[in-house]
């Protein structure tokens, strides 16, 4: 497998970054990294990062429908998940919906203060504190959008299922659920935002580049000296960044 780069993070948008970062940082137990007026970096209790960009006229997903999809949502676990979504709410969630797994496991589904809906699942090992399981991805076609993030950022598909995919490396995961008629982000249109999107780290920008477009992206406008955007092949908007 040719390794192109390294995930990063995940940014979502808001309207209100310090909100939602507070929010994150309180109830995952973690800390702000980074904070400008347009960007917020925070590192998570268990170390992963997270990000917040500033988008003025953001427009919040209506789970669980189509017509303003999530695209993007967290998948947290912890030990006592009940108890956790009720701090959530404190903090200022919103309760959306409780489900059963198949498996025996149990979750609760809130929308954080910036309307993107995240999951709060039972932890299996009991262990203390709250872990960042996976960034969980929409896709018409989870499978083929798995294997392109995998080989793009050399993570390896360790499942691959009706409902989904999933893709692991250095310590982060991301999922890909299945989702029946689809409605992708369109770039540029305020319409149909955006809700967040991948960073992944590239050494050179030109060869990351070119390994994208092999794999099936599409360069979009924007970027900078130091980051280019592109769309996945399910239209989500990524980022290749150098350090």
């Amino acid at each position: 497998m040719t390794v192109t780069g390294r995930l990063e993070l995940a940014a979502f948008d808001a309207r209100d970054i310090a909100k939602v970062a507070s929010f994150y940082t309180e109830l995952t137990g973690g800390e702000i990294l980074r904070k400008e007026s347009d960007w917020i970096t925070i590192r998570t209790g268990d170390g992963q990062e997270l990000a917040f960009q500033l988008a003025p006229d953001h427009v919040p997903p209506r789970w669980p429908g189509q017509e303003l999809p999530q695209q993007f949502h967290l998948d947290l676990q912890v030990d006592g998940y009940v108890a956790a979504a009720e701090r959530a709410v404190e903090l200022g969630a919103t309760r959306l919906a409780d489900g059963n797994l198949d498996d025996g496991q149990s979750w609760i589904t809130l929308a954080d203060p910036a309307g993107h809906p995240f999951d709060l699942c039972q932890k299996d090992d009991m262990g203390p504190g709250m872990v960042l399981f996976a960034v969980t991805i929409d896709a018409p076609d989870a499978s083929a959008l798995a294997h392109f993030y995998g080989d793009l950022m050399g993570m390896p598909v360790v499942y691959d299922g009706s409902e989904g995919a999933f893709i692991t490396g250095d310590g982060k995961s991301v999922m890909f659920q299945q989702i029946s008629e689809y409605n992708p982000p369109r770039w540029g249109d305020p319409a149909r935002p955006q809700q967040a999107h991948l960073d992944i780290i590239v050494d050179d920008l030109d060869t990351g580049e070119a390994r994208a477009l092999e794999l099936g992206a599409s360069r979009l406008d924007g970027g900078g000296r130091t980051f280019r955007v592109f769309a996945d092949p399910a239209g989500h908007p990524f980022c290749l960044t150098t350090p």
